[in-house]
């Protein structure tokens, strides 16, 4: 199969099984036993991918404590006793919960080993087919893990910062490719931040950025960390979304204000966009979408139970397909099911009959998964 032609996408993380989180939380269950839990589990979410008929596995990010615990668990020089404050859909403003706490970096950041090689060599050992890896983007970082009035002591600029991460991310996609992933993908729900307009404001006032200059570094910092590794086989690939946590969200606001310059320069073969409700505004910006690269709409929340309709779906996959050549869509859940390890409010159960209902869309409007 060709980069790009999967029809059937997803996001990548998913509910973690009870006994996991109780393990988690059992200071008695040593990492011996967590990893048994972790691969038993790993193999689980493999098999029923595969009976499901999906294109790409992953391991559903079970080893993770969050999106981004691949970083923060193997690059020193965060503080994880401390956090950034952040508004969520309950209007808020609260620090993250325990599991999502990135940190807040107070020193030169320091590699203790490779970010995800122990997720991809089991896969590698056990996936039925291609595997997809994620990585969160760099872009993540500066908002999230840079403190004023603390951080400067390690870092003078978010800037500088962000030109560390960007190094450690792009050497963690080189050595994967190499390694054999199929697909890798770049988690970067911060680019929300400047469709919003609270949130380009939070950059001004909070972070003392102009926004359009922070977007552009972001574009920059992305490309960076994909940059030489293409070749056939390989998928490269970004997800946007609005934010992700215990079915909560943080952003809202169509993709118009970015589309021009975020489609048009970033360097990826896939978009993967949140489209499953009106927080996302249009189809329209996906006219700015080079002809050639996919879209993958989408359109099925994680965050709500509820089955959408496959008429539904189709209609709206037509509607896009007036902006994206229909060759050149795909369609997922619009993010993971688990972005931190307590997951959204849904059982595995919905979580299953949401990717099955993917797949079968899938097959009717594109012939393939």
């Amino acid at each position: 199969m060709t980069a790009g032609a999967y029809r059937a996408d997803q996001v990548g993380s998913f509910l973690r099984p009870p006994e996991l989180l109780r393990a988690r939380l059992d200071p008695a269950v040593g990492p011996g036993r967590q990893r048994e839990l972790e691969d038993a589990a790993i193999l689980r979410v493999l098999a029923r991918q595969q009976a499901l008929g999906l294109p790409i596995f992953t391991d559903g990010e079970l080893r993770r404590k969050h999106f981004m615990s691949d970083f923060t668990d193997a690059v020193a020089g965060f503080d994880h006793g401390d956090a950034v404050a952040r508004t969520w859909q309950a209007g808020a403003t609260v620090a993250a919960p325990v599991s999502s706490v990135t940190g807040i970096v107070t020193a030169r950041l320091r590699p203790l080993r490779r970010l995800a090689a122990h997720e991809l060599a089991f896969l590698r050992q056990h996936s039925p087919g291609p595997i997809k890896i994620t990585l969160p983007s760099a872009t993540q970082f500066p908002a999230i893990a840079y403190k004023r009035g603390v951080s400067e002591a390690a870092y003078a600029s978010p800037s500088e910062f962000l030109a560390d991460v960007t190094a450690i991310l792009a050497a963690e996609v080189r050595a994967l490719v190499a390694e054999g992933a199929h697909y890798v993908q770049l988690d970067a729900p911060r680019y929300s931040y400047y469709v919003d307009p609270k949130w380009r404001e939070w950059i001004r006032t909070e972070m003392r950025l102009d926004p359009d200059a922070a977007l552009e570094e972001a574009i920059r910092a992305d490309n960076a960390c994909l940059a030489g590794v293409r070749r056939p086989g390989v998928t490269l690939a970004i997800h946007l979304c609005r934010g992700n946590n215990r079915s909560h969200w943080y952003a809202e606001g169509g993709y118009d204000p970015i589309a021009e310059r975020l489609f048009g320069t970033l360097d990826v073969d896939r978009f993967l966009l949140e489209y499953d409700d009106e927080r996302s505004g249009t189809f329209e910006p996906l006219r700015f979408v080079p002809r050639g690269k996919t879209v993958v709409l989408g359109l099925v929340s994680t965050k709500r139970p509820e089955l959408e309709s496959p008429d539904d779906l189709r209609r709206r996959i037509a509607a896009a397909a007036r902006y994206v050549p229909l060759e050149h869509l795909a369609l997922s859940p619009q993010c993971g099911f688990a972005s931190t390890m307590e997951g959204n409010l849904l059982s595995e159960a919905a979580q299953w009959a949401k990717l099955d209902l993917v797949v079968r869309v899938a097959r009717e409007v594109w012939g393939t998964a």
